[in-house]
């Protein structure tokens, strides 16, 4: 994988920019290399086809095969069964510049990771021996199901169920606006134990394969973004799971599903902070070149105030994801507090970010003629996913009252 031999050789291939908004500022080398070769593949196989990808509304196989060879389809799993074996810090740069090319794109990549993760981390040997070498080349693609119909914030309520018979699981229920279905090979689903206790503890996870008798997909939805993956309702009317395909021990789906979020945040959060960085770009191209009552935009210095606090959005941004990287990466007790803080942040500033650059395209920022209006489009999801920006708000506060101050009177 191309990943590893950067890391092995220990060639450069950074931007030597002074710019202060150059993404690679501050980090170390090996990071910043890894940084520049997901740049190179954004920009030469995403970015081109972003706006075709869009209209399309189908995964781009084709080069979702070429990621694959790059080490992005299992970036932060064990070298043991084909995983690039690189911190969440690693990711979260790919992510962002992924993103870059095609944020739609790039956040089911990242998708993808986090189920590759759950099956890495706390799937059986056999399992993992099975799938993991064709998840990280992108040959079977993964897709995580936790939301139902009438379970989404509340996710503790799911009520999709298995009960056990025999050697097999037989599962009941419906998940809604999973990712990739109907394209995906492999959906880590959880649900609700028969007879088990109400609640988060009654939840488990199974891996269900397409194709698997009793389990169909809804119709594909038609979404404002995130077009070039499929979004499907999934239902299973007594489908037979084999006991070989649970993920972690019983009553632990909550945790495990949880525990992906956690991940699932600071990968969503990275996808934002790329789309910000090219609007940015966009917009900074934009005011150099368009002229108005007599001089360029750029010579204005409200625009100059503006883009001034767009940059400062977005470098705040990038701070606070890659802090929540590294904590997640240190196992801090506080990090489902500080990866919400920075799903938050991030998604949020960096909508403002995209919607300031169009702004300052005018009328030419709502012409799909313009990649502006797609990031815009794309990333306003991401302040409702992996958790509502409200339940962002729920978790931080949560910390901040049930737990002792740091300087108390």
């Amino acid at each position: 994988m191309l990943l590893r031999n950067i890391l092995s050789k220990g060639f450069s291939l950074r931007n030597s920019s002074s710019y202060c908004m150059r993404p690679s500022v501050g980090l170390e080398r090996d990071v910043e290399d890894v940084l520049e070769a997901a740049h190179q593949f954004a920009k030469k196989e995403m970015y081109p086809k972003m706006a075709e990808w869009d209209k399309q509304g189908e995964l781009p196989m084709d080069v979702l095969k070429k990621a694959g060879e790059m080490g992005f389809g299992a970036i932060y799993c064990s070298g043991d069964h084909g995983g690039s074996g690189l911190s969440r810090l690693h990711a979260s740069v790919i992510f962002e510049q992924l993103s870059m090319g095609c944020v739609s794109t790039a956040a089911y990549i990242s998708i993808h990771n986090m189920c590759a993760w759950m099956l890495d981390t706390y799937g059986p040997d056999k399992l993992k021996e099975d799938l993991l070498p064709d998840m990280a080349l992108f040959n079977k693609l993964g897709s995580y199901c936790l939301t139902e119909p009438d379970a989404g914030s509340d996710a503790a309520s799911i009520r999709t169920t298995a009960t056990k018979k025999g050697d097999y699981y037989v599962v009941n229920g419906s998940k809604a606006f999973i990712s990739g279905a109907g394209t995906s090979d492999n959906y880590f689903v959880m649900m609700r134990q028969d007879g088990a206790a109400p609640g988060a503890k009654g939840i488990f996870c199974l891996m269900i394969e397409n194709g698997t008798e009793g389990f169909s997909f809804g119709k594909k939805e038609d979404k404002l973004g995130w077009n070039s993956q499929p979004t499907r309702i999934l239902t299973f009317e007594d489908c037979k799971v084999p006991i070989t395909n649970q993920i972690g021990k019983d009553g632990f789906g909550f945790n495990i599903a949880m525990a992906g979020l956690n991940g699932g945040r600071v990968n969503i959060a990275s996808c934002s902070l790329g789309a910000a960085q090219r609007s940015l770009d966009l917009a900074i191209e934009h005011l150099k070149c368009r002229k108005q009552f007599g001089k360029t935009l750029s010579d204005f210095q409200y625009n100059q105030f503006k883009l001034a606090e767009l940059a400062t959005k977005l470098y705040t941004s990038r701070l606070i994801v890659r802090n929540a990287a590294e904590q997640l990466d240190n196992d801090l007790p506080e990090k489902v507090a500080l990866c919400a803080m920075a799903k938050l942040h991030a998604t949020d500033n960096c909508f403002d970010v995209v919607n300031g650059a169009l702004q300052m395209f005018g009328g030419y920022g709502f012409l799909k003629d313009y990649p502006i209006q797609q990031y815009l489009r794309d990333i306003r999801v991401h302040q409702i996913l992996e958790g509502t920006n409200e339940m962002m708000r729920l978790l931080i506060s949560r910390d901040l009252l049930t737990k002792d101050i740091f300087w108390s009177s």
